[in-house]
């Protein structure tokens, strides 16, 4: 029996050209989320009367980006590039052609956080708190330009939506980036919204309790459909390093909302009933 499949939209990864200037769809990906996540944190902040400036904000997002480019480029490295990078080790610093890692970019935010939480004096929780509510705007964005650039792609599958993606040969593969968009990007940030938009808000870490809670439970299930790096393959007992990077994620998650429950501490400027 045949199943037809989905022809890859072929976009060319390159969005366009300013002189000698290469503008990558991949770039304006993370770009469009940031200066997303720049007026979400302006409307969050006044919500919850952080009494945050302009200027804060933008160090916020400055920092964000700072954590996130350096930790998800040396998450990538150390936990996917499968010794590549040793013999080009300039070509680490080619974040344009892709190669970002989640988890790596989630503890560099997480440490950028706290050196900027510092110098605003806010609480770091009520900072990560923020980013929660952003972090699946950069996902979404993200998981759209792996499809451009025709990148982890998922499993052969038979199924109608399939997708023949050039790079990965005949067969049509299950288009797990889109599962990713859809599931990390458009649900959680629904989930996230729900909880920001709440009076009072939500105790301190509760967001990013369910965004770690969520990420790697979605995670976890969407490597089920998705294509193991090559360069690594299946794990012993035939997990994926996606898989196995997510489970301490999602403990993590579940600890830190049992935590902020719990606790029950007050963001800034707000109090809990």
């Amino acid at each position: 029996m045949s199943f037809a499949a989905l022809a890859f939209p072929a976009m060319d990864p390159i969005a366009l050209h300013l002189g000698p200037i290469t503008v990558r769809w991949y770039g304006l990906a993370y770009l469009s989320a940031f200066v997303a996540s720049f007026f979400l944190l302006r409307w969050l902040s006044r919500r919850w009367k952080l009494d945050l400036t302009d200027d804060d904000l933008l160090s916020i997002v400055l920092a964000a980006v700072i954590g996130v480019v350096v930790g998800g480029r040396l998450g990538y490295v150390l936990f996917y590039s499968g010794g590549t990078y040793l013999a080009h080790p300039a070509e680490i610093f080619a974040i344009w052609t892709g190669g970002m890692s989640f988890h790596g970019g989630l503890l560099g935010i997480l440490i950028a956080g706290a050196v900027v939480a510092r110098i605003l004096r806010i609480p770091w929780l009520t900072l990560c708190d923020l980013g929660a509510a952003c972090a699946p705007i950069g996902l979404f964005f993200g998981r759209l330009a792996n499809f451009v650039n025709d990148e982890l792609w998922g499993r052969v599958t038979t199924v109608p939506w399939g997708v023949v993606f050039p790079f990965a040969g005949a067969s049509p593969r299950h288009p797990s980036q889109l599962y990713e968009a859809a599931l990390e990007g458009v649900v959680i940030f629904a989930v996230m919204l729900w909880l920001a938009i709440r009076r009072p808000a939500p105790p301190r870490g509760v967001l990013l309790g369910w965004l770690l809670t969520l990420y790697g439970a979605f995670r976890i299930f969407v490597e089920l459909f998705r294509e193991p790096d090559i360069q690594i393959g299946f794990l012993p007992g035939g997990a994926t390093m996606g898989q196995l990077l997510s489970i301490p994620v999602l403990l993590l998650g579940i600890g830190l909302l049992v935590w902020a429950y719990r606790r029950r501490l007050p963001q800034r400027g707000q109090q809990i009933s």
